[in-house]
């Protein structure tokens, strides 16, 4: 039964880590579109909107990475959350 929930446990903090890269890579394609494209005529918004939004998908990725991290250390001492 520990065998199977240690597994269960593996694959959410893989999941975590995938979305983490995900919106970390949505943040940083987010920005580069604020910064060198127009978002006002993509997007209907202003640049500084989009450079907020990017910097908040990033800063929403690094705290998932980190959470992830602190699970996995978690899942290695045996206490899972």
């Amino acid at each position: 039964m520990t065998h199977v929930t240690n597994s269960m446990n593996m694959k959410l903090s893989k999941a975590m880590h995938v979305g983490s890269v995900i919106v970390g890579f949505i943040g940083v394609v987010w920005f580069l579109i604020a910064v060198f494209g127009s978002p006002e005529s993509a997007f209907g918004i202003t640049k500084m909107d989009a450079l907020a939004c990017a910097a908040i998908l990033i800063l929403i990725a690094i705290w998932t990475q980190i959470g992830t991290i602190h699970h996995m250390m978690l899942e290695r001492r045996g206490e899972i959350i």
